[in-house]
């Protein structure tokens, strides 16, 4: 492997490192353990893990893309849409506890992905591939932030 292409690599972790930025500045907390959780929500310990694995993949998936076909506007746009919607998730749930903008964050990041899996695939199918779990946890998250948003109506600033 090249130089330059290690260095494309990095920086594609470099972006992903930023965007999980904000699952660190926005966290969970007492607050949100004292939340009623429907009974499939996931341990708590899941969540670090799936999300390294998640953002190591989606990495991979513009990294591979940006080898094939270079910094190509329609699927780099998407995949920053997908990106910016994935950062605000945790400021609007955790951080402004606004649930329902964050579902509304959730709904929409998850059309993103699905559209960057298609503009991928179609440069490189494993690209695309690569962000078919991406898109199956961010319609748990979906799931799953609309249960705790309802369950819990007194326990966000507004809704």
């Amino acid at each position: 492997m090249s130089l330059a292409a290690i260095a494309s690599f990095l920086a594609f972790l470099a972006i992903m490192m930023a965007v999980a930025m904000s699952g660190v500045i926005f966290k969970p907390g007492a607050w949100y353990e004292r939340l009623d959780k429907p009974g499939w929500t996931p341990p708590n310990l899941a969540f670090p893990l799936i999300w390294t694995a998640l953002y190591l993949m989606i990495a991979i998936a513009g990294w591979r893309v940006y080898q094939a076909a270079g910094l190509v506007a329609l699927p780099f746009a998407v995949y920053a849409l997908q990106l910016v919607l994935n950062a605000g998730w945790s400021a609007l749930f955790f951080g402004l506890r606004r649930p329902g903008l964050a579902f509304a964050d959730v709904v929409a990041m998850a059309l993103a992905i699905a559209l960057n899996i298609a503009v991928f695939y179609a440069i490189d199918a494993i690209a695309g591939w690569l962000l078919v779990p991406y898109l199956v946890w961010a319609c748990v998250a979906a799931c799953l932030n609309f249960s705790v948003w309802r369950r819990n109506p007194g326990a966000f600033a507004s809704a």
